[in-house]
């Protein structure tokens, strides 16, 4: 990356951590979370930090991380290290608990963020959209129905993207009723994802 690149790459991600956008709608307030770097490879495409990210400002620091990392096989010092994994939530703000679980991602953020950020990871090969809001802006008119229909037409969207159901505990029921994606999915996530964090490796399984 030539200098010019690389203040400008400073300058968006300052911003971004900077923006107040929804600091309206926000509860706890504005705390932008996300995680790039331009050699990132590998994206994750997720929905919103949750109260405990707020607060720690690590991102899927929590049992929904534990999962993800075991679906993806990797371990934390990996998972964590932006030159691999790029970590681009839907919104970068935790936007407060609803009902049933937390708040959807502010629309705000998408909408002013992520085309912008998208453009600073150019070496991205592979992107994990996980939940529905991620896969509604992903995958636009090219998922089906529901998210079960979509996460189980995977390999229409493999070997570039793969749709996953959230690794939050309150999938659990989901996952029993699902027993095929652990089964049949995950041995194949984690052959692409320790294919192309090899670095003498860019065979696509």
């Amino acid at each position: 990356m030539n200098k010019h690149a690389a203040a400008q790459f400073a300058k968006t991600i300052d911003e971004a951590r900077a923006c107040r956008l929804c600091a309206n709608h926000l509860p706890m307030g504005p705390r932008p979370v996300f995680q790039i770097d331009p050699l990132a490879r590998i994206l994750i495409a997720g929905q919103a930090p949750g109260r405990r990210v707020h607060e720690t400002g690590v991102l899927f620091d929590d049992p929904s991380g534990e999962r993800l990392r075991k679906w993806m096989g990797i371990d934390a010092e990996t998972f964590y290290d932006p030159s691999k994994i790029a970590i681009l939530p839907m919104g970068f703000c935790y936007p407060g608990a609803g009902k049933s679980g937390d708040l959807p991602p502010r629309p705000e953020c998408a909408m002013e963020w992520r085309s912008k950020l998208l453009k600073l990871v150019p070496k991205i090969e592979f992107t994990l959209v996980i939940g529905q809001y991620a896969l509604d802006w992903h995958f636009k008119t090219t998922q089906v129905e529901t998210l079960t229909q979509t996460v189980r037409n995977w390999e229409a969207y493999w070997p570039k993207a793969l749709p996953l159901p959230h690794p939050s505990p309150r999938n659990n029921i989901w996952l029993k009723k699902n027993p095929w994606f652990e089964i049949e999915v995950v041995p194949r996530l984690q052959k692409r994802i320790a294919a192309l964090l090899n670095e003498n490796s860019l065979r696509l399984f």
